[in-house]
């Protein structure tokens, strides 16, 4: 069995193979040549180009053939343990199927992360990026200068994830979070205001004013002492709003939810039936959508959602979120039929007569009732499951058999819509005299 070579460069250079630490021998001058083309996999890095890093314009006549030898040595280092080096015109090149690299990994995840619909999701990606990261890209190795040439751009995106996780941490309401993960970066950076700006954001609304005061004064000198410049418009913008105490920069409304399963918000249960929870996924049917009121923002909610209305076992959930981090692509055109779908009850639910919607529903549940088994619960009663021959669709075809049950039933005409001008969530209303869901769904809203 082959193995292939780990090489960390965000940090000290290590390589190994296997979990054991290699070529321990292998000189400074050498580890840098081939930090350099791992840092530009697969692709041909120039004699010439080589020579400029390692020598920084001070080149000795014998440069070319000194590279030369350190290639030389490096392909004898390497040869135990598969990497290889190969000639290209004017150039060599690492072959990239014999070596990963911790840089190649963050950008991987940086770019999962961008992705992401999901904002737990997204800084779960950018958490795990960033980890990676053990110092300064190539520490005792590199010097500055080569470090600041080899690794401009993986340090510039390096800087872009910390203050992207940061607004995406500010909007889930997890200011000391933020405050402490940006302490550092936003201290040695006072050029990268946007960074010192989401601190001082997070710290305002940690309730800390005066730390996000000292922040900017902080930051103010710094820029004078080291660029000579004063801080940007949108800076002195937000100390003015800090100093002056502007609600506007509270923290937002929260989310209207009320449960955490499996890390995943899902909302209250209002509706007493899962067809009617479904559509309660989404606040806002009859005006804006409020912050927080879109719950099926990714495949994994769906599925964690399912499981908890007992629409599917637990054990499914694991395996449906574990295929939908392999397919990313079937989970995303899942969730989009989710949606759709979801409209389509909606609209089936609040106007009997729409004949268009209850079609588009109809098709769905038809299907799920051919994907249906029956099956002996744990208390030793039957019931109906959806077979995992669903795929991934399996949470959306198990909420459809919901539906053509509840659609079925004379109680459907109990359903009832919230009032509620940025609600319209369902709910049953057997007594005639309900009129509104809930008061952490319409909220202000709510008449007293």
């Amino acid at each position: 069995m082959e193995f292939v070579m780990e090489f960390q460069l965000l940090g000290a250079f290590e390589a190994r193979h296997q979990g054991r630490p290699v070529l321990g021998s292998v000189r400074r001058q050498e580890r840098c040549l081939l930090a350099v083309l791992l840092l530009c996999p697969g692709r041909a890095v120039t004699t010439e180009r080589l020579i400029d890093l390692l020598w920084d314009g001070g080149a000795p006549a014998s440069a070319r053939g000194t590279v030369h030898t350190y290639v030389g040595r490096l392909r004898a280092a390497l040869r135990p343990y598969g990497p290889r080096i190969g000639t290209r015109h004017d150039g060599y090149a690492l072959d990239p199927a014999g070596a990963v690299t911790d840089a190649g990994e963050f950008i991987r995840l940086v770019r999962e992360a961008a992705a992401a619909t999901d904002p737990a999701e997204r800084v779960r990606l950018q958490d795990r990026a960033l980890a990676l990261w053990r110092g300064p890209l190539l520490a005792g190795t590199a010097g500055d200068r080569l470090r600041d040439r080899l690794g401009g751009e993986l340090e510039e995106l390096r800087l872009s994830t910390l203050e992207q996780r940061a607004v995406t941490q500010l909007d889930m309401g997890l200011h000391d979070r933020v405050a402490a993960g940006l302490a550092a970066p936003a201290r040695e950076h006072p050029e990268r205001e946007g960074l010192v700006a989401r601190r001082m954001t997070a710290l305002y609304r940690s309730g800390r004013q005066s730390e996000a005061l000292e922040l900017y004064r902080e930051t103010r000198g710094a820029l004078a002492e080291r660029f000579g410049v004063e801080p940007g418009e949108g800076l002195r913008g937000l100390h003015e709003r800090v100093l002056r105490g502007d609600p506007g920069l509270d923290r937002p409304p929260a989310p209207v939810h009320a449960v955490r399963v499996r890390g995943e918000w899902l909302p209250w249960n209002t509706g007493g039936h899962p067809a009617l929870e479904f559509c309660n996924t989404y606040a806002g049917w009859g005006g804006p959508r409020r912050p927080g009121s879109e719950w099926l923002r990714g495949y994994r909610t769906l599925a964690v959602w399912a499981g908890h209305l007992d629409l599917t076992e637990d054990h499914l959930v694991t395996r449906l979120t574990g295929r939908a981090r392999q397919r990313p692509d079937e989970a995303a055109a899942a969730l989009a039929e989710a949606r759709e779908f979801r409209a389509d009850l909606y609209a089936c639910l609040t106007d009997p007569g729409d004949a268009r919607a209850f079609k588009a529903v109809a098709a769905v549940a038809e299907e799920a009732a051919g994907l249906a088994e029956f099956v002996r619960g744990e208390d030793g009663l039957g019931l109906w499951r959806l077979s995992p021959a669903a795929g991934l669709r399996l949470p959306l075809l198990a909420v459809a058999r919901s539906a053509a049950e509840l659609l079925s039933d004379a109680r459907r005409f109990t359903v009832r819509a919230c009032p509620g001008p940025d609600c319209g969530w369902l709910f049953p209303d057997r007594s005639g005299q309900r009129r509104w869901c809930s008061l952490g769904t319409c909220g202000s809203h709510r008449p007293q």
